[in-house]
């Protein structure tokens, strides 16, 4: 697969998450309803927390298993794991402390614009990862692998835009000029990780990327489960929450059965 094929490729899965983008200027709807599509999004982040950290580990363990039976050092190893907890922590507290920092200045709240704009941080990071997949495949010659990459990564994208928009269904209506931007901080380093990938094969960048988006989306996932919370509706947010968490496992089935 030539560059260029690889560089749309990559794009088409990155631009399916504005797909759900629209669902953040709904209005009108009840409080069930504000309670379902929240928490449902959280159950899509709570996956994508499992999804990232179980493609993080891969090669960790890999250089662990290595380790043990003396067919390697230990050092590789030990940089991918540190690489791992130092790439999650900072991802995590990094994007704690710049909310913390934006609601001293707003009055406490954090509004449904910054938890928007958290969670296409970490799936920007998710996504730019995926690219890297995508990238690597294609040059390495792994063409159908590639293909098979880009239609799995853009059904989870697709859904991914969801999770972006669903907590905007309360407070301000906001602007498509924001949902455009949130779309390409999510869905564009699925772009920026299909050219980088097709250049430069690098799992210790890929552990690094990965940790930081778990970092990030363990975060959205806190501030989702306290918006949730709010709406005092326990069996309707804890059956939202399992249906989107059942939704980005069946979209994950669907990936594996063809074989990506």
């Amino acid at each position: 697969m030539s560059f260029g094929q690889t560089v749309l490729l990559a794009a088409f899965a990155g631009a399916t998450i504005f797909l759900g983008l629209p669902v953040g200027r709904l209005r009108n709807i009840s409080v069930n309803w504000q309670a379902a599509l929240t928490t449902a999004a959280g159950g899509i982040i709570l996956f994508l927390i499992y999804d990232v950290l179980s493609q993080a580990l891969v090669p960790v363990l890999a250089a662990l298993d290595t380790a043990s039976h003396g067919e390697g050092g230990q050092g590789t190893f030990a940089l991918d794991a540190v690489a791992l907890g130092a790439s999650v922590a900072f991802g995590l507290l990094s994007v704690t402390y710049v909310t913390q920092r934006l609601r001293s200045g707003q009055g406490g709240d954090i509004k449904p614009t910054q938890v928007a704009l958290g969670t296409a941080i970490g799936l920007g990071l998710h996504n730019f990862s995926e690219g890297l997949a995508i990238g690597q495949s294609a040059a390495t010659g792994a063409t159908a692998f590639a293909l098979l990459l880009v239609v799995g990564f853009a059904l989870h994208n697709a859904t991914e835009g969801f999770a972006i928009a669903a907590p905007l269904g309360r407070g301000d209506l906001p602007s498509w000029r924001f949902l455009a931007g949130s779309g390409i901080i999510g869905g564009g380093p699925t772009f920026l990780g299909g050219v980088l990938g097709y250049s430069v094969v690098s799992p210790l960048m890929s552990v690094i990327f990965l940790g930081l988006a778990a970092g990030a989306l363990i975060f959205v996932f806190n501030e989702m489960m306290a918006v949730s919370r709010r709406f005092s509706l326990p069996m309707v947010s804890g059956t939202a929450l399992t249906i989107g968490l059942l939704a980005a496992f069946a979209t994950d089935f669907v990936l594996t059965a063809a074989g990506a």
